[in-house]
């Protein structure tokens, strides 16, 4: 496959991407789920819009608790990214990337979205966090300074 043949397949495979992101939006949050229209949190958005575009999950997640990180110390959520995606530098993060966040300096990544647009700044993420739906939201400073590593999902290569 050409060069230039690759990165138009990628750039579907990314429209694909943030499309699906997009149709989660307004799904409730609910903790542990991963259900269009029902419920999901931020890990369970990333899972549906891998089932949808990529195939079926490549490991079961398990239960977690919402203090997960706090009561193991463990980088879960950053390990298993760097099992099934595509680590990629921060800087280079494109529209379907995923971003993982660390809340506090020092601790564990325990959040994900998607990269909606071009660039960080000014960007937009596709993402779900506590008390609110699946929301588009913009990626400011706070957003950005929290970035713990950005990914790809293995289709998409760099």
């Amino acid at each position: 496959m050409t060069a230039a043949r690759s990165s138009g397949a990628d750039a579907a495979l990314r429209a694909r991407v943030v499309a699906e992101a997009r149709r989660w939006i307004g799904t409730p949050y609910v903790h542990q789920a991963s259900c269009l229209g029902a419920g999901a949190d931020c890990l369970g958005l990333v899972r549906g819009v891998w089932r949808s575009v990529i195939g079926p999950e490549p490991e079961a997640t398990g239960p977690y608790s919402a203090d997960w990180a706090e009561a193991t110390g463990e980088d879960r959520l950053m390990a298993a990214a760097a099992r099934h995606l595509v680590r990629l530098p921060v800087g280079e993060a494109a529209p379907g990337d995923v971003l993982l966040f660390r809340m506090r300096d020092g601790a564990a990544a325990k959040h994900v979205g998607i990269l909606a647009t071009e660039g960080l700044c000014p960007g937009r993420i596709i993402h779900a966090y506590s008390r609110h739906a699946v929301a588009e939201s913009s990626l400011t400073d706070a957003w950005i300074r929290r970035i713990a590593g950005a990914f790809r999902f293995p289709a998409m290569r760099v």
